[in-house]
């Protein structure tokens, strides 16, 4: 039974519906990939950190994914482990507590796709100009891109909420596992003609730029590819190309089906589902796809674990 109070600071947050034998099944996997993301990411950080020979462009930038993974873990996954724990009726969050959650929600969501637009400009440079590579991806271009990135994604979101937190709130039910802005302003008893306008907009001009720059760049990848006699190079940029692409498709199918379906309450449980994947599938393949094939990651692990074999004996 949704509960009606004007602006309460306090809100239910409806959670997963998990039946009870499946509680403890469902939160220690849960639980497990957290702490997988979590190690995984942090580790490839670190190692990049590091590793004086992963200090290049690509690796810079792609500091960026798993730096994105861990924010956006960090602030939806526990609170969802600690809901599945707990009755309904005990499922309280502050009010703004929710809003910060959707904030960096959102901030996780749109950062995912504006890094790995930046990212596939970097291998659009290595690939299409390699001659010029070094000279366009300085150091201050890594950082330009990164800052844009991030910049655009603060603003457009900030946006967002701003629009959201206007709003004079008459219920207090969150049907969601998390905080999100659609669930925040469908607290409002208002008219939210404003947010759903601005909504759209944001998201048809993310996907059209995100979209867009993965096709360009990635078509004219190819096209270099079928038209250079360099085995290697094709190699290299196709596996490139592939891995990306596949990530890139996760991230969209998870993210846009959870938007659809917020039209849909019937549909709430796949709803819900698609949330929390959106989550924790591309921060965890995110490690193996993009560490665990780099031949620069594979070399370091290697002398790491020798060097540690020969201390132990």
């Amino acid at each position: 039974m949704e509960n009606y109070s004007l602006n309460s600071f306090m809100l239910q947050i409806e959670g997963l519906n998990v039946e009870e034998t499946s509680v403890f099944p469902v939160f220690f996997l849960l639980l497990f990939s957290y702490l997988y993301i979590m190690i995984a990411n942090i580790g490839i950080v670190v190692l990049i950190i590091i590793d004086r020979s992963l200090h290049q462009p690509m690796y810079l930038l792609f500091c960026n994914l798993p730096f994105n993974d861990i924010l956006g873990n960090c602030v939806m996954l526990p609170r969802v482990l600690m809901d599945i724990l707990q009755p309904p009726s005990e499922r309280l969050i502050s009010y703004y507590e929710c809003v910060v959650q959707a904030f960096f929600s959102h901030i996780f969501g749109t950062a995912s796709h504006t890094v790995l637009m930046i990212m596939a400009f970097d291998r659009y440079v290595a690939i299409c100009n390699p001659l010029r590579y070094s000279a366009l991806m300085s150091n201050r271009m890594v950082l330009k891109l990164t800052v844009s990135a991030w910049g655009v994604t603060f603003v457009l979101v900030g946006i967002l909420l701003g629009l959201t937190v206007r709003l004079n709130r008459c219920r207090t039910l969150i049907t969601n596992p998390y905080c999100d802005n659609a669930s925040l302003f469908k607290l409002s008893c208002e008219s939210v003609v404003i947010n759903n306008i601005y909504g759209l907009t944001f998201t048809v001009v993310l996907l059209t730029a995100s979209i867009g720059s993965i096709v360009f760049t990635y078509s004219r990848i190819t096209v270099v590819c079928l038209t250079s006699r360099n085995k290697s190079l094709n190699s290299k940029a196709l596996k490139t190309c592939s891995t990306h692409l596949f990530v890139y498709m996760i991230m969209f199918v998870f993210g846009k089906v959870n938007i659809v379906l917020h039209r849909f309450p019937e549909y709430s449980d796949y709803r819900k589902m698609c949330a929390v994947l959106f989550h924790i599938i591309p921060g965890s393949l995110n490690p193996i796809i993009y560490g665990v094939q780099s031949k620069e990651m594979k070399r370091f692990l290697s002398k790491l674990f020798c060097s540690r074999k020969v201390l132990s004996s």
